[in-house]
């Protein structure tokens, strides 16, 4: 099992944020978490990646543990998150961004240098834009770059945060190809996006997430095909 969470739980202050969450994310799948604004879905990921600190319970990365390693430990090891909302260096080139998200790994300059190919590669925009400050690039521009800053670590489990939020459908279109892509090419994907029925079908299994705690879970497809799933998340 390449990530397993078990009886996370996470306050903010005296708020019961996460509780009690168990998931496991089986290398070389795609996993998606859904649930409404404000169940805990980035607040997992978070936790997972170092940047929010765990009350209890555990997080293990390929059978070791990660759950009081800080974060730039955490990427080193294999695990990088494209965060809610892009949040690129908006007063940064697109090339500076991309050099950022390697910044963790002790790798030479010339291995870098050949993963900024690689994104250019995949994104061809980002290397018309490359001298452009990122502030100035189109939404579905910007999480193109989020991506590709998040790939400079050669992560083993991305973890996507609402990859299609804000973007318009020919984006949207185009980063879930990518995400496919990434699948074909190894990576595997902890993919949290509250648009459920884009989530669903291109994912291998679900969990359901209210208020902080998993009330469902399944096979992307048992899920699509549940009744209270159907109401609540896909417009049923």
């Amino acid at each position: 099992m390449m990530l397993e969470v078990s009886n996370l739980n996470v306050y903010y202050d005296n708020i019961h944020a996460i509780k009690d969450l168990s998931i496991e994310v089986e290398e070389g799948r795609i996993v998606c978490l859904i649930g409404a604004n404000g169940a805990g879905k980035t607040t997992t990921l978070q936790s997972i990646s170092g940047l929010l600190p765990v009350r209890s319970g555990e997080v293990s990365f390929k059978d070791q543990s990660i759950i009081k390693k800080k974060a730039h430990l955490i990427t080193q090891m294999g695990i990088a998150q494209v965060p809610e909302g892009r949040r690129v260096f908006t007063n940064l080139t697109v090339l500076d961004n991309l050099r950022l998200g390697s910044f963790a790994i002790k790798d030479s300059n010339q291995n870098k240098e050949k993963e900024i190919k690689r994104i250019y590669d995949r994104f061809p925009i980002l290397k018309e834009r490359s001298a452009q400050r990122a502030g100035t690039l189109s939404g579905g521009e910007q999480q193109m770059l989020a991506i590709g800053r998040a790939l400079m670590s050669r992560p083993k489990l991305l973890l996507l945060d609402e990859p299609s939020m804000g973007l318009s459908p020919i984006y949207v279109e185009t980063i879930f190809e990518v995400i496919q892509d990434l699948i074909d090419e190894g990576v595997t994907i902890l993919l949290v996006e509250q648009n459920a029925n884009i989530a669903l079908s291109i994912s291998d299994y679900a969990y359901v997430l209210e208020t902080g705690r998993i009330v469902k879970s399944g096979t992307a497809e048992e899920l699509m095909n549940d009744t209270d799933v159907k109401v609540a998340y896909l417009g049923a």
